[in-house]
């Protein structure tokens, strides 16, 4: 049975103050009423990674880092291993977010480089992909997500699976107010599970969590979550307010 997971990628946002409140807020809110079985990720920026880790231990919500540097140390000023990491009780990345490939020229060549690093370390990869708008108007959506992951993903054995979870995110809907219809994330989730039947074999199709991200609000979560091959959600500004995030969470 695929896991269930909500991810809050908090992005560039909250200072220490407000990570605290944040955290505090949603731990909460997940007290009681949880599915079980559902996992709930948060991923404050790394000056808050430490404080999130304490302040989540004995509750049901886990911490997640935004990104990481694929090399095991070096003269690479302000990046972070995977040692640093998990040397502070991090034990999950997300790897791939499409504001990575745009604004800092992340490849699906480096993505793969990063998803190894991660996975000797024992970190768990939040792993996403997903086409722009002018992939999707031209019909080559299917294409380009393909690529992705093939190139970033499927150089792995097939034990590695245990511990990658995919998101896709389609580009123009996310921070547009823009959304994938529900049977548009339908589809493109049912193709991905299908490539990976194709080169692993249907169990690993059938295990992997696939989420979606991308403008995924409390009025249309429910919706998007009741597709047979959509797993949860990647939710990027509604993962900064509680009561949002938290209206997201129940709706798996």
């Amino acid at each position: 049975m695929r896991q269930k997971i909500v991810a809050g990628n908090w992005k560039m946002n909250k200072n220490l103050d407000e990570a605290k409140e944040l955290i505090e807020g949603i731990k909460e809110e997940v007290k009681t009423g949880l599915e079980e079985g559902t996992r709930v990720i948060v991923a404050p920026s790394f000056v808050n990674l430490e404080s999130a880790v304490k302040n989540t231990e004995e509750s049901l919500v886990e911490v997640a880092a935004q990104n990481m540097h694929q090399s095991k140390s070096g003269a690479f000023t302000g990046e972070v291993s995977a040692d640093m990491l998990t040397n502070l009780g991090v034990s999950i990345v997300i790897l791939g977010h499409s504001e990575r490939r745009e604004y800092f020229g992340e490849t699906d060549e480096l993505l793969a480089q990063k998803v190894d690093a991660a996975l000797v370390n024992g970190l768990e990869v939040i792993f996403c992909f997903g086409e722009l708008l002018e992939d999707r108007k031209s019909g080559n959506h299917f294409g380009v997500v393909e690529s992705q992951v093939k190139k970033a993903l499927f150089h792995l054995k097939e034990e590695a699976f245990k511990n990658i979870i995919l998101a896709y995110e389609p580009v123009w809907a996310i921070g547009t107010g823009e959304t994938a219809s529900p049977e548009q994330a339908q589809e493109m989730h049912a193709f991905v599970r299908e490539i990976f039947a194709k080169e692993y074999g249907k169990e690993i199709a059938d295990t992997i969590s696939i989420l979606y991200g991308g403008s995924v609000k409390p009025a249309n979560a429910k919706e998007i979550f009741s597709k047979p091959d959509v797993d949860g959600g990647l939710i990027g500004g509604a993962a900064l307010k509680v009561e949002d995030f938290a209206a997201i969470i129940k709706s798996i």
